[in-house]
């Protein structure tokens, strides 16, 4: 029977703590970053340009439907020799996580603001105001409390993808977590930690959606 030797690993228990400092600073770059870019691509899926709906639609197709893995490998050793723009790990690895996030929120963003009744829209604009100001003051305000738990959740996958940014050496948690493993040769104990540490970051967070999901249900 295998016999478990957490007091090794707890020796680096230093690593852990920057590991997951790294991560979860990278989570909310990626995840403000993220719904900047969905903010602007929602919108345009719905915009009246079709130029402007088809450069949406292009964008959002291509980053949702190709792996993240592939998308990170790519940003980092493929962009600098196609364009020449050399881009260090933790920046290739911002740039694609917002970009790759962004595909998923502007599908939010865009669901959000198409649930709201196109009657609340043109009593707007029969009232004189512009097409923007009715998205700004009318639209987003209403559509926003709908669009939190999903935004929320997909936050919460944003914080579980930034593990992949290990193999771009990014020293995030599981980054961290495999230099320990290596040094103490005790890989059970090290993963075990590990996803103990993303379930208690991660639990508050998901009992802070399903808490939002009720009210939402509430008061509609």
């Amino acid at each position: 029977m295998y016999q478990w030797h957490f007091d090794i690993v707890w020796g680096y228990r230093w690593l852990f703590l920057a590991g997951t400092a790294v991560t979860i600073g990278l989570t909310i770059a990626i995840v403000i970053l993220g719904m900047a870019v969905g903010l602007v691509a929602g919108i345009a899926q719905i915009s009246r340009s079709p130029v402007l709906r088809w450069l949406s639609w292009a964008y959002i197709e291509m980053f949702r439907l190709t792996p993240l893995l592939v998308l990170l490998l790519w940003f980092y050793y493929a962009l600098p020799i196609m364009t020449g723009i050399k881009l260090d790990a933790l920046p290739a690895a911002i740039v694609t996580l917002s970009l790759y996030g962004g595909s998923f929120y502007a599908e939010v963003i865009r669901g959000g603001i198409v649930s709201i009744e196109p009657g609340q829209s043109e009593a707007g604009l029969a009232l004189g105001m512009t097409p923007a100001r009715v998205m700004r003051r009318i639209v987003l305000p209403q559509a926003i409390k709908r669009m939190i738990p999903p935004l929320m959740n997909q936050s919460i996958i944003q914080f579980k993808n930034t593990s992949l940014v290990s193999v771009l050496a990014v020293p995030d948690l599981l980054y961290q977590g495999q230099i320990v493993a290596m040094d103490t040769y005790r890989a059970l104990e090290t993963y075990t930690l590990i996803a103990v540490i993303y379930v208690v970051v991660l639990l508050p967070l998901t009992a802070i959606v399903k808490r939002a999901e009720k009210q939402l249900a509430q008061s509609n």
